[in-house]
């Protein structure tokens, strides 16, 4: 069993009562890492060390291009360590090691991106309206900034929260999933070493009941960034408005993946399978809902099923594998639960439908790919977010229509869709209703491209230069260059 600790003002610690809790690996269902369980007390104690570091000491004395040197060193650190960190990641959270290495060997383009952006954000002069008065703006950073990541893509998730807070010069505690906490503290240490003064970056680990909702509303919070479902989202935008704090929530997705009789269907066979299949669908931006045109839809369908049946399931660590075990076990009973809700509501599957039979899978939290046809949006399984690898499939007549039911849910996350209709293109990118609409492609992300939903999906926008503003506050400077004081009664 790997043992860990927490970093809090530079010292690696226990919790203040000394109790762990166990890190699961999904595909064996066995604990294999102990990890502190934090309480209120640990996450106040973090919070005030990045207060201190965000106040005094030698953080707030650095320059900007200091920073953006820290980030980009810490960038070099994380691509040194990419395998080591993936397969913690894997272990932790069953993804697969293709995927979680891909990640980490990606990771370090955000910090370098935005230690690149630290030293390059910039106030302006204003040609006010008022005589004998020089007025300009500086960009500041807000102060504690809390992180609160799920347990899909814990360092890549992080990595949208902590580059842009650290570039604009803010500090940071962050909190991962307590299902998995090992490849943050993990990161961690990558963080010391790159040098970063004690007390700019924190980890604490534990539960929500206690350390999240202490972070939410602790007083030296300015900000809190988290991803994750959107009923712990509503709880801690509701917390958090109470103190007046900024918020950026990431939340669901029920994002529809549209195909057009027009379609390369090859390519757009590819691209729903990776869109819910990838992943093992436990990704906010899964393109479950299949909307397929009526007229190639039973050909289409026929070739999802065909390449989804020979997905290869097994060990994650394998690169071989191509669908893991979901990470969790209350995730594995959900998406049963949605399996079964699924069937009551007259849905056909097609595919899977349960977990696997093979003894090699007996210990491990597996569901079968899952396809399920006469799907009606507004089903159950199509209007509430599974997080699991299940399919459902909506025929559609008119280009109109497609629209229609794309938009018809409380989500929009993401979406795509696929043709080769320009003008169709430039119509349906402009008429769905989501953060990100890829088109002929699916699951493409960038650091350089904003990331964030529409409706229920979320607040703000991570990724790019406009998500460094999130953690910058602007002040206003009025200079008076006049020799006397005007009347003191009125304004001037």
């Amino acid at each position: 069993m790997q043992t860990y600790k927490m970093l809090i003002d530079g010292k690696w610690e226990d919790s203040t009562t000394g109790e762990t809790f166990a890190s699961h690996n999904p595909f064996i269902g066995k604990p294999w890492a102990l990890i502190p369980k934090g309480n209120r007390d640990d996450a106040e104690r973090a919070v005030e060390a990045a207060h201190r570091a965000f106040t005094s000491g030698p953080w707030p004395r650095l320059t900007a291009s200091d920073r953006g040197h820290l980030l980009r060193k810490l960038g070099d650190l994380i691509a040194e360590n990419a395998e080591r960190l993936a397969t913690i990641e894997t272990t932790d959270n069953g993804k697969l090691i293709n995927e979680m290495l891909f990640q980490l060997k990606y990771i370090p383009q955000w910090y370098y991106y935005f230690g690149g952006l630290a030293d390059k954000i910039e106030g302006t002069v204003i040609p006010i309206d008022k005589p004998e008065t020089f007025n300009f703006t500086r960009n500041e950073p807000l102060g504690v900034c809390v992180g609160i990541t799920p347990w899909n893509s814990p360092l890549l998730l992080l990595a949208y929260k902590l580059a842009p807070a650290l570039a604009a010069g803010n500090t940071f505690v962050a909190k991962p999933s307590e299902f998995t906490s090992a490849s943050t503290l993990e990161f961690a240490k990558l963080v010391e070493r790159a040098g970063f003064p004690a007390g700019v970056f924190n980890v604490v680990t534990g539960f929500g009941a206690d350390v999240g909702e202490t972070l939410t509303t602790h007083r030296h919070v300015a900000k809190i960034a988290f991803t994750g479902s959107e009923a712990t989202g509503r709880k801690i935008g509701e917390l958090a408005v109470r103190s007046f704090k900024k918020v950026t929530l990431e939340l669901g997705g029920k994002s529809p993946h549209i195909v057009f009789a027009d379609a390369e269907i090859n390519n757009a066979v590819n691209g729903v399978i990776s869109g819910i299949f990838a992943a093992t669908g436990q990704t906010c931006i899964a393109g479950s809902r299949l909307l397929v045109e009526r007229k190639i839809h039973d050909q289409f369908l026929e070739k999802v099923i065909a390449l989804a049946r020979t997905a290869r399931m097994g060990d994650p660590l394998s690169t071989a594998t191509q669908v893991g075990p979901v990470t969790t076990p209350p995730q594995l009973e959900k998406i049963l639960g949605y399996i079964d809700i699924a069937r009551a509501e007259g849905a056909e599957c097609l595919l899977g439908g349960g977990r696997p039979s093979a003894p090699e899978f007996a210990d491990g939290w597996f569901v079968e790919p899952t396809i399920f046809a006469g799907v009606r949006n507004d089903m159950r399984i199509a209007q509430e977010e599974v997080f699991g690898p299940v399919l459902s499939v909506i025929p559609f007549d008119t280009e109109e229509e497609a629209i229609q039911i794309a938009n018809d849910t409380v989500y929009g996350l993401a979406a795509g869709f696929w043709t080769q209709d320009m003008r169709r293109i430039l119509r349906v990118s402009s008429a769905i209703q989501a953060g990100t609409v890829w088109v002929n492609t699916y699951r493409t992300i960038s650091y350089m491209s904003p990331l964030g939903g529409y409706k229920h999906s979320g607040i703000g926008r991570e990724n790019g230069m406009a998500s460094i503003q999130n953690y910058l506050q602007t002040k206003s400077v009025m200079i008076s260059t006049a020799d006397s004081v005007a009347n003191p009664f009125i304004m001037r």
